[in-house]
């Protein structure tokens, strides 16, 4: 069975780990178990990659094909944009963003939610009040 990843991909990715100082030695690799969708393949194997560099902490983890070595391509590739990043300083920048999205998303509390209300009523009365004395 032939490899999921192009040799020349393989190499430009060695190349890119050596540009950035990143050794085979200093990386902590992990297979875990997969969760989410892709049915009892990904449920039943250990393809779901967990990759720690040492020296930064950085760590990374990755489900995104079905395929153990594919994953593991990928792992190390998003750990050398990711160390590539803090070197340029981007890296605050996409976890403030990261930030802002789950802001975003998060539950709206309950006085939030009740000012809401209070606004919509205001505007309706305000509404009705527009109304001409003949349209009932």
């Amino acid at each position: 069975m032939s490899s999921p990843v192009s040799p020349e991909k393989i190499a430009a990715l060695e190349q890119s780990m050596a540009t950035l100082g990143i050794r085979e030695e200093d990386l902590l690799e992990k297979f875990v178990r997969g969760s989410g969708s892709g049915g009892q393949k990904i449920n039943k194997t250990s393809n779901c990659v967990f990759l720690k560099h040492l020296p930064t902490g950085v760590c990374i983890k990755c489900q995104i094909d079905r395929s153990r070595e594919m994953n593991r391509f990928l792992a190390r590739r998003e750990l050398c944009d990711q160390l590539d990043a803090i070197r340029q300083g981007k890296a605050i920048a996409k976890t403030q963003a990261i930030e802002k999205l789950r802001r975003q998303k998060r539950p709206r509390s309950q006085r939030s939610k009740q000012r809401s209300v209070a606004d919509k009523r205001a505007i309706s009365q305000k509404k009705s009040m527009r109304r001409s004395p003949g349209s009932d």
